[in-house]
């Protein structure tokens, strides 16, 4: 069992890559020439989660594997939802994960001007028209999966009517939902995203790359498309939802002028249990007060996860362990975490802190001796700076580490028995010291001077090892223990409430913690294991030498799978 006590780990062998796979057979086969050119294409409307982090490591690592290029695009087609914020947050989140986009920064608004042209050209070709109809006539007349759709009564003006009504929609002469720009293909489709989808909708919103130069936008199922065949995306990979559209995606591109052919391919989204990772009902938690913000460590956007003290590579090898496929599933949790604790035991450093104090007085120590005890930076691996403790006549330990009596079982502090402190001398406890409602209020021990390093000359044994930090030289910290936002492992699953499933402990704050020096002093987003309590990261907002805060990333094991073993 290696330091971190960390559970049994997996092999660290890929899991399936059916994407992977199928690039490279297509350049085998010389059914593909050229680079490999893919995007990462979020609508800037929140922050991303961790199911984006699967797309970003896929598009970014596909192009990366096969010397072809990712393209950041923003499908900012909807700007009453959008903001400048997101964008730039989303741009963070990319390079934090360890991606660089080629190239600049794109948004489907750079081609506003092409794609409206694409749009006459279909109402040319007579395979668009304005639809004057309500929003509730069209959706009335769009059919259901078992009853085909009616054909609008405006469906077949002529082209030039709808060439000009469409110019005139652009002008602004019409109101917001006075009419739409559909595409003419079959309403009797199977496929409902067939039956005269709409192109263009009339929205009067200022939009945060183009301002007001428009009021009619295009639909994300016509722009999309469109925009990977301007960039030259040569595999559009989408999620699974997006199967559907594949038909229409096709349908655009084989009856427009567009540079390109791009192909689109879906794979399977990235689920967790105990997590939701609707944009929508995670914008509800931060509106309604349930977390402090998007970038709360309990949520699962990318900036919460990092402020958690989750590691970009811990986040690769989780994608990497979770695999591509068409196959739909729900990961769990104990996943992620195995990814974090992974890459931590092997590249945190370690430090002392106490949680819940406890004083101990050694009656033998000097009243002012200050004596600096050497410990490794990590117990098994070479390149980590070797720590200074000051140890000193207080110091304290967690108030969990001493009974007054107990079995053989418990491994620590007990009246009458020896325990030895980490990187330190074994001590004997003496007398314990309550205040007028019998809690421990100090435990006074006597030290073996000749301890340090070896065991007692008396033959007798510590019972076991405990962590500690000077009472004088130690410094105050505040220590947030972070767990599961959710207690249900399907949050709002059924008719329940998904905020009602919140895990009422998933914030515990503890002010009055004690650390050893070196690691107060350490930057924001440093990563420590706390031996003996798990791994954990110094708040990348809050943290400062003066007054410490660090954030639990981690336990050091699993607790979860116990607790749902026992239920």
């Amino acid at each position: 069992m290696t330091d971190s006590m960390t559970d049994a780990a997996p092999e660290k062998k890929a899991a399936n890559n059916f994407l992977r796979n199928l690039i490279a057979e297509q350049i085998a086969a010389g059914e593909h020439t050229g680079d490999v050119v893919t995007r990462f294409p979020p609508e800037p409307n929140g922050y991303l989660h961790i199911g984006h982090a699967k797309s970003i490591w896929l598009n970014f690592g596909l192009a990366e594997e096969f010397g072809g290029r990712c393209h950041l695009r923003f499908d900012d087609t909807n700007p009453g939802a959008e903001n400048p914020e997101y964008v730039e947050a989303i741009q963070e989140d990319v390079q934090w994960l360890g991606y660089d986009w080629a190239g600049h920064v794109r948004y489907a608004s750079d081609y506003f001007d092409q794609l409206y042209g694409y749009a006459e050209h279909l109402i040319e070709a007579g395979l668009a028209y304005v639809d004057d109809q309500s929003a509730e006539q069209a959706s009335a007349s769009r059919g259901t999966l078992t009853e085909p759709g009616v054909n609008s009564p405006f469906r077949d003006r002529s082209v030039e009517d709808n060439l000009d009504r469409f110019r005139r929609m652009r002008a602004g002469e019409f109101e917001d939902g006075a009419c739409v720009l559909r595409a003419k293909i079959d309403m009797a489709a199977g496929n409902m995203n067939l039956r005269d989808p709409v192109l263009y909708r009339i929205r009067r919103a200022t939009h945060h790359q183009t301002g007001d130069a428009w009021c009619i936008y295009p639909s994300y199922d016509f722009a999309h498309g469109q925009s990977d065949a301007i960039e030259g995306v040569t595999h559009s990979i989408c999620t699974l939802e997006f199967e559907d559209h594949r038909p229409l995606y096709d349908w655009l591109i084989e009856r427009l002028p567009v540079p390109s052919r791009p192909r689109q391919y879906e794979f399977s989204r990235l689920n967790i249990n105990y997590t939701v990772t609707s944009k929508r009902r995670l914008k509800l938690l931060v509106d309604e007060g349930f977390v402090d913000g998007w970038d709360d460590p309990r949520m699962p956007t990318l900036c919460g996860i990092r402020r958690r003290g989750y590691t970009p590579a811990s986040i690769r090898r989780f994608c990497e362990m979770v695999g591509v496929s068409r196959a739909d599933g729900v990961v769990d949790m104990a996943m992620l975490e195995h990814a974090l604790r992974d890459d931590l035991n092997d590249n945190a450093p370690r430090a002392m802190c106490v949680i819940e104090p406890l004083k101990v007085v050694i009656t033998n120590y000097p009243d002012d001796g200050v004596e600096m005890l050497a410990a490794p930076g990590h117990p098994q691996l070479d390149g980590f700076a070797e720590r200074q403790l000051p140890f000193t006549r207080e110091v304290w330990i967690e108030r969990e580490d001493f009974r007054e009596e107990a079995n053989k079982k418990y491994k620590r502090l007990v009246l009458g028995k020896k325990v030895r402190l980490r990187n330190g001398y074994v001590l004997t406890a003496d007398e314990a010291i309550k205040d007028a409602d019998g809690r421990i209020t100090e435990v006074r021990c006597t030290y073996d001077p000749d301890s340090l390093g070896s065991d007692p000359a008396d033959g007798v044994k510590p019972r076991g090892v405990i962590h500690w930090v000077s009472a004088s030289h130690g410094r105050r910290a505040t220590v947030r223990l972070y767990d599961r936002l959710f207690s249900h492992e399907t949050p709002g699953r059924g008719d329940v409430d998904f905020r009602d499933q919140l895990n009422p402990e998933s914030l515990t704050t503890h002010q009055d913690c004690w650390i050893e020096p070196a690691a107060a002093d350490a930057a924001p987003e440093a990563m420590f294991q706390f031996e003996r309590v798990g791994y954990f990261v110094a708040d990348r907002h809050d943290h400062t030498p003066d007054a410490p805060v660090f954030n639990r990333s981690v336990a050091l094991r699993d607790t979860w799978a116990k607790i749902e073993a026992a239920g």
